[in-house]
């Protein structure tokens, strides 16, 4: 999934409202029926909140990096944050959730690069 403004105003409205977001009707039936015939996940920047609302009742483990604020809204909205950095990955083996912080923290694409290549890495050796 993309990440950016565009995920949080496009495919969700968690821009505007945060941890009483709703996820667009039909990205959120893909990304339910993509979990539930274990089919893997990768989500950058931002759209692991997307993950967070559109998953609530699986608990997702996600990242979007260390902002305590969205930390905590993801965590309202019934996942599990997890602290990571910017060329790092969080990967939910159960749900088969792969995420990465990209520019929620990175200061650079070179770092930003780092944690999505290996999200593609990693989301590629699950499929």
């Amino acid at each position: 999934m993309p990440g950016g403004l565009g995920a949080a105003n496009n495919l969700s409205d968690f821009a505007a409202k945060g941890s009483e977001a709703s996820v667009h009707p039909e990205v959120a039936r893909l990304l339910q029926e993509m979990v539930s015939t274990g089919k893997p996940v990768g989500a950058i920047c931002i759209s692991p909140a997307i993950l967070a609302k559109a998953l609530s009742d699986k608990k997702p483990e996600v990242t979007i990096g260390d902002n305590p604020d969205t930390a905590s809204t993801i965590t309202a909205m019934g996942a599990e944050h997890v602290t990571c950095a910017v060329d790092k990955i969080c990967v939910d083996k159960k749900n088969k959730l792969v995420t990465t912080p990209a520019y929620m923290l990175g200061p650079g694409i070179k770092d930003v690069a780092t944690g999505i290549e290996k999200l593609v890495d990693k989301i590629l050796s699950m499929t």
